[in-house]
């Protein structure tokens, strides 16, 4: 199969663009070919062996299949993590979240960090590594997703402590100088906008949240933090734009101060931080 017949498959499930973006991709990543390289011919000149695991990787694909869990791992913050299916993939716009407690955290010895809704720990690890001095916990109520956490952190070398819990039923125990979560955040009713290859793989419970309580993780976190974050600490969270000023209003009225709101990368306001006083 010639490199334009490869982009092409993906053609009806990404458009032109991002077809051609996750073919160079799977290219790059699985079998090392630069844009030179493919523009040399080296995919029509791959051996039988090489075509076939390419073949077998376009076909998940074409099924719709995101190319992160077809390769068993994604890019966050210039590290590769593990992800497979039952685990959210990390997004791009949550490493301008973590960056942005890092540049806040920078005058703080030691911070003690927790992450609710861990996933693949991504957010939690690169913290820790990020700010070595750190002690990082996470959470998360899926024991999948934490034996993918704890793998990727011993492959990446941080130390973060991580437990199994519920973020809704979570008692006010510890205290914290950084909270950060990356809730499910998705309304039942945005589904229909949503890509196939999101819907029909990625978890659920990681993604949506009852139409008629878009708030139900920010609250109950917000709540928790206001009672265990140390004077000054800070909550962060990434949010559904749709609901930007709603979640720094409910914020406010629980009892954060000085909450403020920041977009990513695409003009999106995706970002919100409250402090405690």
């Amino acid at each position: 199969m010639t490199y334009r017949e490869l982009w092409r498959t993906l053609e009806p499930l990404y458009g032109n663009g991002e077809a051609r973006a996750v073919t160079d991709y799977v290219l790059d990543v699985c079998f090392g070919l630069s844009k030179a390289d493919i523009l040399c011919g080296a995919v029509e000149e791959m051996t039988a062996e090489k075509t076939a695991e390419l073949n077998k990787i376009f076909g998940r694909l074409t099924e719709g299949e995101p190319v992160q869990y077809v390769l068993g791992r994604a890019e966050f913050s210039g590290r590769w993590f593990n992800v497979r299916p039952g685990v959210l993939i990390p997004r791009p716009e949550t490493e301008e979240l973590c960056a942005w407690i890092t540049a806040d955290s920078k005058a703080s010895a030691s911070p003690k960090v927790l992450d609710i809704g861990t996933g693949s720990g991504c957010i939690a690890i690169t913290l820790q590594l990020d700010m070595p001095e750190s002690k990082v916990t996470a959470w998360d109520i899926s024991a999948d997703a934490l034996d993918v956490a704890r793998e990727n952190a011993q492959q990446l070398g941080a130390n973060v402590n991580f437990v199994k819990q519920d973020a809704l039923n979570a008692k006010p125990e510890g205290e914290w100088d950084v909270i950060v979560s990356n809730p499910p955040y998705i309304c039942e009713k945005e589904k229909k906008d949503m890509a196939v290859n999101v819907l029909e793989h990625e978890p659920h419970t990681a993604l949506f949240v009852p139409d008629a309580d878009p708030l139900l993780f920010y609250r109950a976190i917000t709540r928790l933090a206001v009672q265990t974050l140390s004077k000054g600490g800070r909550l962060y969270f990434e949010i559904n734009p749709i609901y930007a000023d709603d979640t720094c209003r409910m914020m406010r009225a629980e009892g954060m101060t000085a909450v403020e709101l920041r977009s990513d990368m695409y003009g999106k306001q995706r970002m919100a931080k409250g402090v405690k006083a």
